[in-house]
């Protein structure tokens, strides 16, 4: 390790060596599979009760205004 002028220090691999680039892969890719992984999950969950209300009175509101629409 080495002591760098701001105070903290250095360790190998660090600051642009072929350690990093590696490194920064590895972390990557497990924070994509984490997030995948997370994404996954969370489209197996049931739609929450107050959104289907909420597209249901959208769907209402909006079938009303086409039915005052002039038709052409």
């Amino acid at each position: 390790m080495q002591n760098m002028d701001d105070g903290t220090e250095r360790r190998e691999g660090q600051g642009g060596g072929p350690g990093v680039a590696a490194e920064n892969s590895d972390a990557h890719g497990l924070i994509g599979a984490g997030l995948k992984a997370l994404y996954q999950a969370l489209e197996q969950e049931p739609v929450p009760d107050l959104f289907v209300d909420l597209f249901e009175k959208l769907e209402k509101a909006e079938a009303a205004a086409a039915d005052r629409r002039p038709r052409a």
